[in-house]
């Protein structure tokens, strides 16, 4: 097949945590003819996966390189403290940074907060992946901080989580190689957004032909135009001796 020949189809590529659900089911309702196609991607490949045509847009974790990527920052997340059930911390609401200062806190090599200050103990090793870390908390070994959304990816019925106030958060964006921006990255844009199918910014669509006018009753406009009478008869001249515009003259008794 060439290129010309290939169907069009549509690669969204989607960090650990984000669930694109809802915008694949309103652009399967939108566009059923072009597939969109899922593609997963650890948090720090994820610009890479774009940069090489991997994906036609994805939903990354900020910050990208903004002098290749547009991005549309869509949210950002609360960051929580992921503790075993029985672990003193449980027993508040939302904790500090400082309220961990005596605990282990692991620092995966996927972190996705960028901290200037790591808070707690480290540990001996930095764990490969969040899941890794995870499975050293349940092992007691220690805590691990990380946005909501992969605390919940990550969930385990051993484990809980409260919100750390003074942590750093991640933010999740819409982005995609900016010299990249087709129509169909467009229609993306624009079910994320919110707008709806007739929205005036959306993608352009082709002019609607005019409509062919329809004849006016007893005659054309053009007609009326050239002062023809729309019945198609000729007019009748007026009466001898009489002008068009008024009586004659009376006539004299004898």
């Amino acid at each position: 097949m060439t290129g010309s020949d290939t169907p069009p189809s549509f690669r969204l590529a989607y960090v650990p945590g984000v669930t694109p659900a809802k915008w694949v089911r309103i652009w399967n309702e939108r566009l059923p003819d072009i597939p969109l196609a899922l593609v997963p991607a650890p948090a720090a490949e994820a610009p890479g996966v774009l940069r090489d045509g991997g994906a036609d847009a994805g939903f990354v974790r900020l910050p990208v390189d903004r002098t290749f990527f547009s991005a549309i920052p869509l949210y950002t997340e609360t960051t929580v403290v992921v503790i075993p059930k029985d672990h003193l911390v449980a027993a508040a609401d939302e904790v500090t940074t400082e309220d961990l200062a005596d605990e282990v806190v692991f620092h995966p090599l996927d972190d996705t907060l960028g901290w200037e200050r790591l808070p707690g103990r480290p540990a001996i090793e930095r764990p490969a992946t969040t899941a890794d870390a995870i499975e050293l908390v349940a092992a007691g070994v220690g805590v691990l901080v990380v946005p909501q959304s992969l605390a919940r990816l990550h969930h385990r019925k051993d484990l809980t989580y409260r919100t750390v106030t003074d942590a750093p958060q991640s933010q999740v964006a819409l982005s995609w190689p900016e010299d990249a921006t087709t129509d169909l990255v467009e229609d993306f844009i624009g079910i994320v957004r919110g707008r709806t199918v007739n929205s005036s910014r959306g993608r352009q669509k082709a002019p609607a032909e005019p409509k062919p006018r329809r004849p006016e009753k007893g005659g054309t406009r053009q007609q009326a135009a050239a002062g023809k009478p729309a019945s198609g008869k000729r007019p009748r001249p007026a009466a001898a001796g009489r002008k068009s515009g008024g009586r004659g003259k009376p006539r004299r008794r004898s």
